[in-house]
């Protein structure tokens, strides 16, 4: 064996010049943090279970919950599930295989065959047992670059049910706001529909002392009920949300009654990047998922190069074989072989060729799915900063338009009721205030969600657990690499 072996060899390496591999060689390259325009500061992970910060138990439980019943997250686990199998697979072939075999069968002899006689033209039981061994030597590395290929897909897929998680965070707090937004909506209705019960009852007390008339009557009662309506679409809003955040806990219909009214600390302190922080791009699981596929199709690639060359496995068996039941384990029926196997492609019609060029396409489409992933990470964190630096200033604004709303609203009020003013000065005045009002819980809540959303688009608490693979770059093929 040891002298065969290596002519075996000898004499697959020379036919393998019939087919080789295409000069097709990758045309993208990744996009590096300085391509990506990140700044040079970094920021630490957010604390696990940071939405505890707000202070809210049922914003804690709501969490909780649909990080541990959401359909979605089920979908991700078990396609982790799926992709370790196949990794295990995949790396169960580098390894020796055994298996034994055993047949008994009925069977008549030709006479006209290699059998002999007395066996010719008649009938025995003809039968073997044997032990089998076979191991592929992968001299090219090929099953390595499909055991890498595997790997490579199960690391993107457990990165995938990280950013499920993160997802999942960021729509309910997103939901939990909008509960928030919605009671504080009803609230504004409510204290509308107070005032313009109070203004229908100062119209009331005018019309009858002759100073107004029944047109501002009208109007003040029309005021009343649009108030009513405000109201009603802000219970709509409330109920709607108090729905979705069920749905995303994995909960029916009997869990509306019990998520009540949001109790968020608004001034929690999360930790917020000034900047595009420097480590964006090994912080966010997607950017991390699409790196490794990248990893993925570069062994996929080297796996299709490396099948052009010769396949050499070791095969062996023992066992017994003999016609006749009786004599089957008798010693003179022992066998055994030991030896080795190559395969080479001599022509296939250019299918190996097709395969390598589909798997250097392939690692160019994984190539622009990671660069669309790090670009759409860092426009969707430059938005949420400028967003979050934006509501801060608007914040402001709102407030001191807020209050001088409230008090023209109060000075108009006041001069209503002595007569010294008309009802359009009083509904101009509460109509402004109303804006006011409306404009800054709508801040209040969008700062809230931005905040969150800036959170979740730098990293959330995610923190990698595992060495990053080098990214594959386009480069120019040497002569070696265009023969076997």
């Amino acid at each position: 064996m040891n002298r065969t072996l290596p002519v075996v060899l000898a004499a697959g390496l020379s036919l393998s010049a019939c087919i080789w591999p295409p000069a097709d060689q990758p045309k993208l390259a990744a996009l590096s943090a300085q391509d990506a325009g990140v700044s040079s500061a970094t920021l630490p992970p957010a604390t696990d279970h940071w939405w505890r910060a707000y202070g809210d138990p049922q914003f804690d439980a709501l969490i909780e919950r649909t990080l541990a019943g959401n359909p979605s997250l089920a979908t991700a686990l078990s396609r982790l599930q799926a992709a370790n199998a196949a990794t295990q697979a995949a790396d169960a072939a580098r390894y020796p295989q055994t298996s034994f075999d055993a047949q008994e069968v009925r069977q008549r002899f030709s006479g006209n065959d290699i059998v002999p006689p007395p066996f010719g033209r008649h009938v025995y039981w003809r039968g073997g047992a044997a032990a089998n061994l076979s191991w592929d030597l992968d001299f090219w590395g090929r099953q390595a670059a499909l055991v890498a290929q595997a790997r490579g897909h199960a690391e993107a897929d457990a990165l995938d049910l990280a950013t499920a998680r993160q997802i999942l965070t960021s729509t309910v707090a997103q939901a939990y706001t909008a509960l928030d937004h919605a009671y504080a909506s009803a609230d504004i209705a409510r204290r509308t529909m107070a005032q313009r019960q109070n203004i229908l009852n100062i119209t009331s007390h005018l019309v009858t002392g002759g100073i107004s008339t029944q047109v501002e009557l009208r109007e003040a009662r029309g005021a009343l009920a649009q108030a009513r309506v405000d109201l009603d679409q802000a219970e709509n809003q409330r109920e709607i949300a108090t729905h979705q955040l069920a749905m995303l806990a994995g909960l029916g219909a009997g869990a509306y009654a019990g998520i009540t009214r949001p109790t968020l600390a608004a001034n929690a302190v999360l930790p917020l990047p000034d900047a595009l922080p420097a480590d964006l791009l090994v912080r966010r699981p997607d950017i991390l998922a699409a790196r490794w596929r990248v990893d993925a199709a570069d062994s996929g690639r080297k796996a299709a190069k490396a099948a052009f060359y010769p396949d050499v496995s070791l095969t062996a068996f023992a066992g017994y074989s003999a016609i006749g039941f009786d004599t089957l384990f008798r010693y003179g029926s022992f066998d055994y072989g030991l030896g080795p196997v190559i395969h080479l492609p001599l022509f296939d019609a250019g299918r190996l060729k097709a395969q390598y060029r589909g798997a250097t396409a392939d690692l160019d489409t994984a190539v622009s799915q990671y660069n669309e992933t790090v670009l759409r990470a860092v426009q969707e964190t430059a938005d949420a900063l400028s967003t979050v630096d934006s509501l801060g200033r608007q914040r402001g604004d709102q407030k001191a338009a807020l209050d001088d709303a409230r008090a023209a609203y109060a000075l108009a009020e006041q001069r209503y009721r002595a007569g010294l003013t008309g009802y359009l000065t009083v509904l101009t005045a509460e109509t402004a205030l109303l804006t006011a009002e409306r404009g800054m819980i709508d801040i209040d809540a969008a700062a809230t969600a931005e905040r969150i959303h800036l959170l979740v688009a730098v990293g959330g608490s995610f923190k990698p657990s595992r060495d990053l693979p080098p990214l594959a770059t386009p480069r120019v093929a040497s002569s070696s690499e265009t023969q076997p």
